[in-house]
């Protein structure tokens, strides 16, 4: 009787173990498949975003198309058409730079 008991306790144990390591491999798999391409996908924006220029042609997260005029500490000031419209925008609400200053010239 005290042989079945010591068996059922260690299949118990090693149930509880399995489960602790399925946990935390399930954990780990969510952090390296999930959470850790967010953060170095928020990085790269925050860095195209500090690298704006004056001349740069930007996409802005509503669609709207313009060349950068001005640039201030959360603000970029766009024009958006040949008829010189300006718009001011905040530097979160630009999806991608389309074409650089550098490289229009």
């Amino acid at each position: 009787m005290f042989l079945l008991e010591s068996t059922a306790q260690d299949v118990q144990g090693a149930n509880m173990i399995t489960t602790v390591v399925m946990l935390v491999a399930m954990v780990a798999i969510f952090y390296f498949f999930m959470y850790r391409p967010q953060k170095k996908q928020e990085k790269e924006t925050a860095s195209m975003r500090d690298g704006l220029q004056v001349g740069d042609e930007i996409t802005t997260i509503g669609g709207i198309i313009g060349k950068i005029v001005s640039i201030k500490d959360e603000t970029v000031l766009i024009e958006t058409s040949n008829e010189r419209n300006k718009i001011r925008i905040l530097k979160t609400a630009v999806r991608n730079v389309d074409v650089h200053a550098e490289d229009a010239d």
